[in-house]
C-alpha cells in the first residue's frame, strides 16, 4: 500500500531498468544536497563558467523533471499496467515529459528576450508538458488532483463565456498561447511558489527523514516510546502515540508514518486486548497527526512562508502549542479507552517508572522543546568565546559529542527489530534503550539550532540551509554510526562499513522516491494557482461560498472544514492546502472583517492545514485507515471512522484559534504562553473525557454536557465577559479623529470601513487594526497609508497607494470614484474591562463538582 500511495509499485524484473529507476533516485538526492550547498558558486568562481551558478536558479525545471521522470518509471499507467517491466508508451511520455522541462533549461536566454510573446515552438512545448505532468499526477496520486487541475484550465479557456464570472472578475477568456504560456513558460503557474518550495526546502527535510529512518533513528524513536510508556495501562497505544508523534517531526506522509511505527504497535496492541478496530484508529490518528508536528508539517509549514510572508521560525511557534494540546488529548483519549476496557501494560523488566515521573519526563520534554531557543542562545553565548565565528570549531565540538555518545551507545545492545516476538509481549528497558541511540538526536539538535539560534555574531540560517547542514551531519552518521560502535566494540569493520553504505544509499533512494508524489502535486497546484492570477477564479468560488454561508463566519468555517475534508480525501496534503488556502484563505479574512473579527492570516492558513491532515483517515477514502487496517486484520472503513472519532479534538482546535489567537501564541508572552498552555490543555482533556464518556467513572449524558460546557469556558473566557460588558467603545464618524488622538502609544484601533464594493457597487463593510499614535490622528492613519477627509459630517477615505499596509484589504475592494463615497463609519477602541479570566472560576468550580459526584462511582484506580 505504501509503493502504491508513495514510493511507485512497479518492480521492473530486468535489472538494468530496475538499476535505472534506482540510479535516478540517487543522482536526484545528490542533486538537490548540490543546488543547497555553496559548491555551485565556488565552482563557478574557480572556473569562470556561470553554468554551474545558473544551474541552481533552473532547478525548479529540474526538479520537476526528476519528479516526471520517477513518477512515469515507478508508478503504473492503470492498474492492470505492467508492473515487471516499463511498458514502450511509458518510454515515450518520459521522454516527453524530460523534453518539455529541460527545453525551459536549454532554451532559457531565447525564452527570456520574448517575454508573452510566443512561439509555435513554446506552445507545443507546453502543451506536452502540461499533458504529462497530468499524467505523473493521475499514475501517482490518482484523479481527483487532475479533474480539479482541468476544471481551473477550462475555466481559463470557457470561464470568459460566463456573464456573471466575466462581471465578478473581468475576464474575457485566454488564447491558448497566452494561457499554456502562462501555465508554463513563466513563473506564475506550473514552476510558481509551490514548485519552488518543494525545490528548496521540502525535498531536503524528506531526505533528512529517509536517512534517519534508514539509519536506524526511526526505530530508535519507537523503541523510546514503548521503554518509556509501555509498561503504564494501555501502554503500547501511548507508546504508539509518542512514536507517531516523534517519527512526524521528520516524515510527510501519514500512511508511510502509519506503517513504520504501526507495524511495532499494532500487533502489540492487540495482544493487550485492544480491539482490530481501535488498535488501528489509534495509530492512525497518531500517524496523520504527526504532520502537525514542527518541524517539517508535511511539508506545508514551508508553504505557509512563503504565502503568509512571515519567518520560517514564527511558523513553528505558531503551530506548537497545538501540536502539543493535540497529542497530549490523544494520550488522554487511548487512557480513557484503556480505563474502560480494563486493559493493562507491557511486562517490563527491572525499576519501572511512576506514572508522576513520566508525566514529569513528558511535560518537560515539550517544555523544552518550547524553550530550547533560549537555552541554545545561552549555550551559543558560553561557546562564542571559543568558537568566535568559525564553523570548523563547531563541527569539532559537534563530532566529539557524536563521538562520544557513540562510544557509550557501543556499551549496549543494539536495538533489535521484535516485531515477530511470540512470547509475553515486554517493554524494554528505558536506560539502555534511550542511551543506545541518543546520538541520532544529533542532527535534530543541528536542525533547530539552526533555526532557531540567533545571537549578535551569528543569524539563524534559512530553512532550506539549516536541512542541508542537517542532513550532511546524518550522512555522516548513517555512514559511520556501525562501524565506530564495531570498533569500541573490538570487531571487525568491513561488514558494519558496508551496511552502513547501504543505509546511505537506501536513505537517499527513499528521499527520492517520497518526493515523487510531492514533486508533481506542487507542480499541478500550481495550475490552479496560476489560474486564479490569470483570471481571478479565487473572487468567483469565494463570492458562491460567501453566498451559500449567508456572511455568517461560522458557516463559512464548516463549509471550508468540509471542502478541506472532501478535496483531502483524493489529494495529498500538501496539494489539498495549497488549493484550499489558495481559494479560501482570502473569503475568511474578509468575511471575518466584515463580522467585526480580524482574522490573522496564519490562523486562516492553519485552519486549512488541519482538516486537510484530517482527511487522512476520513471514510471511505482515508488511506491512512487501510494502511493500519491491513497490519490490524481490522475492517478498514471502521478503523476510519474510529480513527476520525478521536480526532474530533483536533477539528475543534482550528475553531478555537480561528476566535482565540492566543492558542497560536500570536502577541503572547512566556508568562501568559504557560497559562494559555495549562489552561487549553485541561480544556482540552475535559472536551476528550466528554467526548468519550469517561472521566473519573462512566459519565452521564449531563455530566459530560457539563464537562463540555467547562471545556468551553476555559477555552473562549471571552464569550462571557462579551455577554455582560460591551468589548469595545464606539464613535461614529469625524468623532473617530478625536478617539484616535486620545488612545495610547502601543494599543490598537479598529476602524470600520463602509463603501461600494468595487465590483457589485453594493455598500460593504470590513474592519481594519491601526497602531495608536497619541496626540496626532492624521499621523496615526498615515503611517498605515490612509488619508482622511472631513466632509459633510462624514469621515471620507481616500484611496490607499499600492504597497501601503491596507492597499491589499481596502485598496482594491472599494470603488473610490463612484457616487457613493468610502467612509470611516466608525473607530473602536477595547474598553476597560475586568480579565476575561474570571469565569475560569466558576468553571472551575462546576468541575470540582463533577468530580465530588464521580468518585463514589470509580470502579478501578485512574492509573
Amino acid at each position: 500500500m505504501v509503493a502504491e500511495a508513495d514510493i511507485g509499485a512497479r518492480n521492473p524484473t530486468s535489472a538494468w531498468q530496475s538499476q535505472l529507476i534506482v540510479g535516478t533516485c540517487i543522482v536526484w538526492s545528490l542533486f538537490q544536497l548540490y543546488i543547497a550547498s555553496k559548491v555551485p558558486s565556488l565552482v563557478a568562481e574557480a572556473t569562470g563558467m556561470s553554468v554551474f551558478a545558473n544551474i541552481v536558479a533552473q532547478a525548479r525545471y529540474v526538479h520537476l523533471a526528476f519528479a516526471i521522470m520517477l513518477a512515469t518509471l515507478a508508478f503504473p499507467l492503470f492498474r492492470n499496467s505492467p508492473r515487471d517491466r516499463i511498458p514502450a508508451y511509458d518510454w515515450a511520455l518520459l521522454l516527453l515529459g524530460l523534453a518539455a522541462c529541460l527545453y525551459l533549461v536549454v532554451f532559457r536566454f531565447e525564452i527570456a528576450d520574448r517575454p508573452g510573446l510566443w512561439t509555435t515552438t513554446d506552445v507545443v512545448m507546453s502543451a506536452i508538458g502540461m499533458m504529462v505532468l497530468m499524467v505523473s499526477v493521475y499514475r501517482s496520486l490518482g484523479l481527483p488532483l487532475v479533474v480539479i487541475a482541468s476544471c481551473f484550465i477550462l475555466f481559463a479557456f470557457f470561464g470568459g463565456y460566463s456573464e456573471w464570472a466575466r462581471n465578478i472578475t473581468n475576464f474575457g477568456g485566454a488564447s491558448l498561447s497566452k494561457a499554456l504560456g502562462h501555465y508554463w513558460m513563466q513563473t506564475e503557474g506550473v514552476f510558481g511558489v509551490a514548485l519552488g518550495v518543494s525545490t528548496t526546502m521540502i525535498f531536503l527535510f524528506v531526505l533528512f527523514g529517509a536517512l534517519l529512518d534508514r539509519a536506524g533513528g526511526g526505530n530508535w524513536f519507537i523503541k523510546v516510546a514503548i521503554a518509556l510508556l509501555g509498561a503504564l495501562r494501555g501502554g503500547p497505544a501511548k507508546a504508539a502515540v509518542l512514536s507517531s508523534m516523534m517519527t512526524g517531526m521528520i516524515s510527510g506522509s501519514s500512511i508511510a508514518n502509519t506503517v513504520t511505527t504501526g507495524t511495532f504497535t499494532i500487533p502489540l496492541m492487540r495482544r493487550i486486548g485492544f480491539p482490530a478496530e481501535k488498535a488501528g484508529a489509534v495509530e492512525v490518528a497518531s500517524s496523520t497527526n504527526g504532520q502537525l508536528t514542527p518541524p517539517v508539517m508535511g511539508a506545508a509549514a514551508f508553504l505557509m512562508v512563503e504565502y503568509v510572508n512571515i519567518p520560517y521560525i514564527d511558523v513553528i511557534k505558531h503551530a506548537f502549542l497545538p501540536a502539543v494540546i493535540s497529542y497530549i488529548a490523544l494520550l488522554y483519549i487511548v487512557h480513557l479507552e484503556s480505563l474502560k476496557m480494563g486493559l493493562k501494560g507491557l511486562e517490563k523488566p527491572g525499576r519501572r517508572i511512576g506514572v508522576l515521573m513520566i508525566l514529569v519526563l513528558f511535560l518537560s520534554g515539550f517544555i523544552f522543546l518550547g524553550i530550547c531557543a533560549f537555552l541554545m542562545i545561552g549555550l551559543r553565548v558560553l561557546l562564542d568565546p571559543v568558537l568566535g565565528d568559525s564553523v570548523y570549531a563547531a563541527v569539532a565540538v559537534l563530532a566529539l559529542a557524536y563521538v562520544v555518545l557513540v562510544a557509550v551507545a557501543a556499551r549496549y545492545p543494539d536495538l533489535e527489530d521484535d516485531r515477530d516476538q511470540t512470547g509475553p509481549p515486554v517493554a524494554p528497558r528505558l536506560t539502555p534503550t534511550l542511551i543506545g541511540g541518543l546520538y541520532f538526536a544529533i542532527p535534530i539538535f543541528v536542525l533547530v539550532w539552526n533555526l532557531m539560534v540567533r545571537t549578535d555574531s551569528l543569524d539563524r540560517l534559512s530553512p532550506a540551509l539549516s536541512a542541508f547542514w542537517a542532513t550532511i551531519f546524518m550522512i555522516v552518521i548513517a555512514l559511520t554510526h556501525r562501524p565506530l560502535k564495531a570498533f569500541f566494540r573490538g570487531r571487525a569493520l568491513s561488514a558494519e562499513t558496508r551496511q552502513g553504505w547501504h543505509d546511505f544509499v537506501n536513505g537517499l533512494i527513499l528521499g527520492a522516491r517520497n518526493m515523487i508524489g510531492i514533486g508533481v502535486a506542487t507542480g499541478a497546484a500550481g495550475i490552479i494557482v496560476g489560474t486564479i492570477s490569470l483570471t481571478g477564479a479565487h473572487q468567483v468560488i469565494g463570492q458562491v461560498i460567501e453566498v451559500v454561508s449567508g456572511g455568517n463566519l461560522m458557516v463559512l468555517l464548516f463549509l471550508v472544514a468540509v471542502l478541506s475534508l472532501i478535496l483531502g480525501m483524493g489529494l495529498p496534503t500538501t496539494a489539498n492546502y495549497i488549493v484550499v488556502s489558495s481559494l479560501m484563505a482570502p473569503v475568511i479574512v474578509s468575511v471575518g472583517a466584515q463580522a467585526g473579527l480580524v482574522v490573522p492570516l496564519i490562523a486562516v492558513h492553519m485552519f486549512v492545514f488541519y482538516f486537510g491532515i484530517l482527511a487522512d483517515d476520513t471514510p471511505p477514502v482515508g488511506l491512512a485507515a487501510y494502511a493500519a487496517a491491513a497490519i490490524s486484520r481490522g475492517d478498514p472503513i471502521m478503523t476510519g471512522v474510529q480513527g476520525f472519532t478521536y480526532d474530533i479534538r483536533t477539528a475543534l482546535l482550528p475553531f478555537l484559534f480561528i476566535f482565540n489567537t492566543d492558542l497560536l501564541l500570536i502577541d503572547v508572552g512566556p508568562v501568559k504562553a504557560v497559562i494559555v498552555f495549562v489552561v487549553a490543555l485541561l480544556a482540552m482533556l475535559l472536551f476528550a473525557a466528554a467526548t468519550q464518556g469517561y472521566f473519573i467513572a462512566k459519565s452521564r449524558k449531563w455530566e459530560s454536557a457539563v464537562l463540555l460546557l467547562v471545556a468551553f469556558m476555559l477555552f473562549r473566557p471571552g464569550y462571557f465577559l462579551d455577554q455582560i460588558s460591551e468589548p469595545f467603545a464606539t464613535v461614529e464618524g469625524p468623532a473617530a479623529l478625536a478617539m484616535i488622538e486620545g488612545v495610547p502609544e502601543g494599543q490598537d484601533i479598529r476602524l470600520a470601513i463602509e463603501g461600494p464594493d468595487f465590483d457589485t457597487g453594493e455598500t460593504r463593510s470590513t474592519v481594519i487594526v491601526i497602531p495608536a499614535v497619541p496626540g496626532d490622528a492624521m499621523a496615526a492613519l498615515s503611517e498605515q497609508g490612509l488619508t482622511a477627509v472631513e466632509e459633510d459630517g462624514k469621515l471620507l477615505l481616500e484611496e490607499p497607494f499600492p504597497g501601503t499596509p491596507h492597499f491589499e484589504t481596502i485598496g482594491i475592494e472599494y470603488d473610490y470614484y463612484g457616487d457613493a463615497p468610502v467612509v470611516i463609519a466608525q473607530a473602536q477602541v477595547e474598553n476597560d474591562r475586568m480579565p476575561k479570566e474570571i469565569f475560569f472560576i466558576p468553571a472551575l468550580l462546576l468541575l470540582a463538582g463533577i468530580v465530588l459526584i464521580q468518585r463514589p462511582r470509580a470502579t478501578q484506580p485512574a492509573f
